[in-house]
């Protein structure tokens, strides 16, 4: 189908931008003691033992397709689990989540999807769902719209923490699969629905929990980093956890893309799906030997 490609900038979101931001807001959040800054989680210290680790997002404009088709309960349970998926990057096991809803108007059926689903999550993980809070801000919203956002809390041992430190030239990247989209670039995703509709399942499939990948993977090899695959695409989020002088090599033929991305492709073109989509990889983990896993590269000097 002949059409003119599609970009995010198009859609009037900036991965740029983005990035510029958390660097303005560097110095002012370390000037609080907050080190790791721009990580997954963020860690502070609880005693001389233990660290928490805590990390706070939203589900975005997905929450405006999945109004319209009736899933918000995948987009509750979008939330919780990458808030959860943020926090196990660190090593971290999760204890509890709170969330947050704002709307125009408050429609109870509609919190509650939210809240259900986020809650479906958080019983699968045995994460405590402790409280939350729910805002009508009609002066914010325009009429009919809605947010959802959540932060997940977790505890790590000190000498458990995984950062990326000992990510070496050599070492395997392991890729875990994605149920389809997941939770990022859906502001794209609504301007190519303009263009072709599409609606299969992949398309809304909620985000991913990898909590019982994370932890088997850690129970079989030296897992020396983990990079959960949203904003950015894969490479854009695993660079976060590389030290310096090294970089991935992908091999981006070694898995299957679920069929959205077809889709997608037939108006993005490839450079732009790699730096927005996750593209059938949701979470990756950095090892020293892969064993029987999707190995999808290996990491190199530069």
């Amino acid at each position: 189908m002949a059409s003119e490609r599609q970009t995010y900038a198009k859609a009037g979101v900036s991965i740029e931008k983005a990035g510029a931001v958390v660097e303005r807001l560097r110095a002012a959040v370390e000037s609080t003691g907050a080190t790791g800054f721009g990580a997954f989680a963020g860690l502070h210290p609880l005693d001389e033992t233990r660290l928490l680790a805590a990390s706070t997002d939203s589900v975005g404009t997905k929450l405006i397709l999945a109004r319209t088709r009736g899933a918000l309960r995948n987009c509750g349970a979008d939330l919780a689990a990458h808030c959860i998926n943020d926090v196990l990057t660190c090593g971290a096991e999760p204890l509890l989540f709170l969330d947050y809803v704002a709307a125009n108007r408050i429609e109870l059926e509609q919190v509650a999807e939210l809240v259900e689903g986020a809650a479906e999550v958080c019983r699968v993980a045995g994460v405590a769902l402790v409280g939350g809070e729910t805002a009508e801000l009609p002066g914010i919203y325009r009429e009919g719209e809605l947010d959802f956002a959540g932060t997940c809390v977790g505890i790590v041992d000190r000498d458990r923490v995984i950062d990326g430190s000992r990510i070496d030239a050599g070492d395997s990247v392991v890729g875990l699969p994605s149920a389809g989209v997941h939770a990022n670039g859906f502001t794209l995703v609504r301007r190519i629905l303009e263009l072709e509709d599409y609606d299969e399942d992949d398309l809304l499939a909620s985000t991913r929990l990898y909590l019982d990948d994370v932890r088997q993977l850690r129970e079989r090899t030296d897992v020396r980093g983990l990079a959960h695959v949203t904003g950015g695409g894969i490479l854009g989020n695993l660079v976060r956890i590389l030290p310096e002088g090294l970089a991935a090599e992908l091999d981006w033929s070694s898995w299957e893309r679920p069929p959205v991305f077809g889709w997608l492709a037939r108006h993005v073109e490839e450079d732009e799906l790699r730096r927005v989509f996750n593209l059938g990889i949701g979470y990756i983990a950095v090892v020293s030997d892969p064993g029987d896993d999707l190995v999808i590269g290996t990491i190199v000097r530069v």
